[in-house]
């Protein structure tokens, strides 16, 4: 039986800005009680201080997740706190933009790091704890970890990681009866400050690829999962169809990502890079939920309310979106 989310200990990694941010004032607003974990101080400092305006509780422990000894100090802090974990929410992430060329070994190393072992150190520190309350990990994970593009290969490697990890530790809880929920949270294309956090090879500051959504939409989905676990659930209709579309024909997303999708020129802005990034040392400042994008995103996605969280209702939406994407990748394939 899970818990509700009233009265559930939350633990949030990458809160200090972004998706983390929003998820974590997400639950403040449903009563729950937060440890909020991030390498930048004063940013989780303003969020603690925004929880505490919800009429929310919050923890802020500073946390690098690459390190496991600070990850387990952090499940350490929180049940000493709370008395106990009831969900483990991994989210905290950077990115580089640039070819494979491009991106030295230590950059490449960084993401691994922070993006996949990060989130693997955060199911270790959690599951003794979550044992005790049948709780639930929540992986932020992305669509890309279903399907890489050009420009960002250690990224996308890192969340297939994350997925594959998630999926295996799954499989062991369920052979040993342990009730413990292992959730994938794949979001589409995000207005987060990630992309001015990023490091860039490319000559400009990147931007997400269209369409893009609100960090609330993540949010809302992480929420949904802790208070109603499912297997995996995809923040925004623009991945689900661009998984669907690789399960029935890679070959195909690849012509379209090369020819219609312009996926390496829809993730350049025409803004120069400013060389400041947070990829070894953390970023500065209050902290944000959203980024630069908002005049284009949606604020909303009914597919993820409706569908995504509920997987029976889903199962029957999957079916018509794979039909369909067949017949429109085989329509434009076909084509000249």
């Amino acid at each position: 039986m899970v818990t509700a989310v009233a009265e559930q200990v939350v633990v949030i990694t990458g809160a200090s800005s972004g998706i983390g941010r929003e998820t974590a004032l997400e639950f403040a607003r449903r009563g729950a009680r937060l440890v909020l974990a991030a390498r930048n101080l004063e940013a989780l400092d303003t969020l603690a201080g925004e929880v505490h305006r919800l009429g929310g509780t919050a923890l802020a422990v500073p946390t690098d997740v690459s390190d496991f000894d600070q990850v387990s100090a952090l499940a350490a802090r929180a049940a000493e706190r709370f008395g106990r974990i009831d969900t483990w929410v991994n989210n905290a992430s950077v990115s580089t933009y640039g070819t494979v060329e491009q991106m030295e070994v230590g950059e490449l190393r960084r993401v691994i790091e922070v993006n996949l072992l990060g989130e693997i150190y955060g199911m270790k520190a959690a599951l003794p704890y979550l044992r005790r309350t049948g709780g639930t990990i929540i992986n932020v994970s992305s669509t890309l970890g279903k399907r890489a593009v050009a420009l960002q290969a250690a990224y996308c490697a890192a969340k297939h990681g994350v997925v594959a990890f998630g999926e295996a530790l799954r499989l062991e809880l369920r052979h040993e009866k342990v009730p413990v929920h292992v959730v994938d949270v794949l979001p589409s294309s995000i207005n987060t400050p990630l992309f001015q956090h990023a490091r860039s090879k490319i000559g400009v500051l990147p931007q997400p690829i269209p369409p893009v959504y609100e960090p609330r939409v993540v949010a809302e989905a992480i929420v949904g999962a802790a208070a109603k676990p499912v297997r995996q659930v995809f923040a925004g209709f623009t991945g689900r169809l661009l998984e669907a579309g690789q399960r029935i024909s890679p070959a195909l997303v690849d012509w379209y990502l090369l020819g219609p999708g312009r996926i390496v020129d829809n993730q350049k802005t025409d803004r120069p890079d400013d060389g400041v990034d947070n990829l070894d040392e953390p970023s500065h400042g209050p902290g944000s939920s959203t980024g630069e994008f908002g005049r284009r995103s949606k604020t909303t996605s009914l597919y993820t309310r409706w569908l995504g969280l509920h997987p029976a209702r889903g199962r029957l939406a999957t079916a018509a979106v794979v039909t369909g994407v067949a017949v429109a990748l085989r329509r434009l394939g076909r084509r000249p």
